[in-house]
């Protein structure tokens, strides 16, 4: 874990260095705050809006197993965006828009799908616990 750190920070000062050469220091460090209040702006939006579809889901008694997902993939983006760095300014971008989100949201829940096959979904019939052997909505869905 302290190699893949070591990596991540070798490759984010490259990053920067290259940057920097380019277009120089003071426009490498205007081009990192504008990241940094975009990124603010965006995932502070991105989570009202994460928030409402949350709420929503809940009320209409569905559930909100997306709007979760994406809540957290949105957190995860805001906590990036405020790591200093062009890498990690862009990876949270990307967790913040939501396209590519919608697309990373879908991986996340076929994966854990996948991890969790003995923790399979169950309905009561006559109070008699039975596996549900329907198909997945989150899977076939989205």
């Amino acid at each position: 874990m302290a190699a893949l750190f070591l990596l991540y920070v070798v490759a984010e000062v490259a990053a920067v260095w290259a940057v920097s050469s380019v277009v120089g220091v003071l426009p490498t460090l205007g081009l990192l705050l504008a990241g940094a209040m975009l990124g603010s702006w965006l995932a502070r939006r991105e989570g009202a809006r994460a928030a409402r579809a949350f709420m929503t889901a809940a009320r209409a008694g569905r559930s909100p197993e997306a709007e979760v997902t994406d809540g957290m993939l949105v957190g995860f983006g805001g906590l990036l965006i405020l790591v200093p760095g062009f890498l990690s300014d862009i990876a949270g971008l990307l967790l913040l828009l939501p396209p590519s989100r919608g697309v990373l949201r879908r991986a996340w829940l076929r994966r854990a799908e996948k991890r969790m096959p003995s923790a399979g979904r169950v309905i009561v019939v006559d109070s008699e616990v039975v596996p549900d052997d329907r198909a997945h909505p989150v899977i076939e869905g989205r």
